[in-house]
């Protein structure tokens, strides 16, 4: 494949990942909107919120190994349509039950998004050059992420949620039939699908499961705790929901520059990067935690999505060259764990919330971020010890 071609596929999958992952966080800020439309309460609304996030959870350990047996373009292509259809069948809601059964669907096929793209783009690319792209498609996913409760509300403000799904849903469908000529055929790897038999082949990979336990405490301290960011702004700014949206983007658009200078960082620092990127973040986290100052609460969103992509893409990255035959499993075991450890991080942080206070929450977060700096730094140095 031609480095244009590649650079195209890239751009392309990241795109897809903006959208499939600010499709989830758009509208949770817009719940109330939900409820009053729909004539029910808020937390009958956010049953919707926890049906896509937890069929994203349980379809993310399925679509990996079917990327493995059917190729993983075949499998993107599939879920691409999947997720754009049911986020735009959202917005046609009538009543709880539809926009559950609705918002599930659009979650499990949103699992297959990043997954099988991360391996897609790892086959793609050799060794030099596999982080650098692996770190733009993830950057601009969490970009997405980030961006969601400013889009949400922009796109609420001129019209409703209604407006948000389908205007994401859109976005995704263009995006999908534009996939069907830009990405490159992948092939089988696998000559019948065997979960059982794939996941003993990764479970027993003592490199990989290293580096995915890594990968939880990853999702443990930044998901866990990026969750709660946007009630921190506005609990010391008394910011709007807009202006809460606009200052989170700076966690995003860190990622983005991240994803792109991580290779080179990694390269200068060599064996230091992990350790220095892990005590960064942590330091940005206890900026968060203890500072009422808008600006240095951006500083520190900053400085958190720098680190988080830096260690990210490098444990992403090294979790695919210790399984190299079965990227889409690997890929898969590394989302599950990001997601569980995001979840259970969100879970310990809501009783940490009650008792402490929000600003703990980043103070958790930046302790065990700093245990993480050690941890990633010597996981990987094993790995690619000759």
């Amino acid at each position: 494949m031609s480095t244009n071609k590649r650079n195209m596929m890239v751009m392309v999958l990241s795109l897809m990942a903006f959208l499939a992952n600010g499709d989830n966080y758009a509208v949770a800020p817009l719940l109330i909107n939900i409820a009053k439309d729909l004539k029910i309460d808020i937390g009958s609304a956010a049953l919707s919120v926890t049906a896509y996030m937890l069929a994203f959870g349980l379809f993310t350990i399925i679509f990996g190994p079917l990327g493995d047996r059917y190729g993983k373009t075949r499998i993107i292509n599939v879920a691409a349509f999947g997720t754009a259809i049911f986020s735009m069948l959202g917005a046609f809601a009538f009543n709880l039950p539809s926009l559950i059964v609705l918002r599930a669907m659009n979650g499990a096929f949103g699992a297959g998004i990043f997954p099988v793209t991360m391996a897609l783009v790892g086959e793609s690319f050799e060794h030099e050059n596999r982080q650098k792209a692996i770190g733009k498609v993830m950057g601009m996913m969490f970009l997405g992420g980030a961006s969601a409760t400013a889009i949400g509300g922009i796109l609420a403000y001129f019209g409703s949620w209604r407006m948000v799904y389908f205007v994401y849903g859109l976005g995704e469908l263009i995006i999908a039939l534009v996939m069907l000529r830009v990405l490159p055929n992948s092939p089988s790897v696998i000559d019948a699908l065997n979960f059982t038999k794939v996941y003993k082949t990764a479970l027993t990979n003592g490199n990989l499961v290293k580096v995915v336990a890594t990968i939880f405490l990853v999702g443990f301290s930044v998901f866990g705790s990026f969750t709660y960011s946007g009630k921190l702004v506005e609990t010391r700014t008394g910011y709007t929901v807009l202006s809460v949206g606009l200052i989170l983007t700076l966690f995003g658009v860190a990622t983005v520059i991240g994803g792109r200078k991580a290779p080179l960082l990694r390269a200068k620092f060599k064996n230091r990067f992990l350790l220095l990127a892990g005590l960064f973040g942590s330091a940005s986290l206890f900026l968060i935690a203890y500072m009422s100052n808008p600006i240095l609460i951006g500083v520190g969103l900053f400085g958190f999505g720098l680190a988080f992509v830096s260690l990210q893409s490098t444990l992403v990255t090294t979790a695919q060259e210790v399984m190299p035959k079965l990227r889409g499993t690997a890929m898969s075991l590394a989302s599950f764990n990001m997601f569980v450890g995001g979840g259970v991080g969100t879970l310990i942080n809501g009783q940490i919330l009650n008792v402490f206070g929000i600003g703990q929450i980043f103070a958790v977060a930046g302790a065990v971020m700093f245990v993480v700096a050690f941890i990633a730094a010597k996981v990987v140095l094993k790995v690619h010890r000759p």
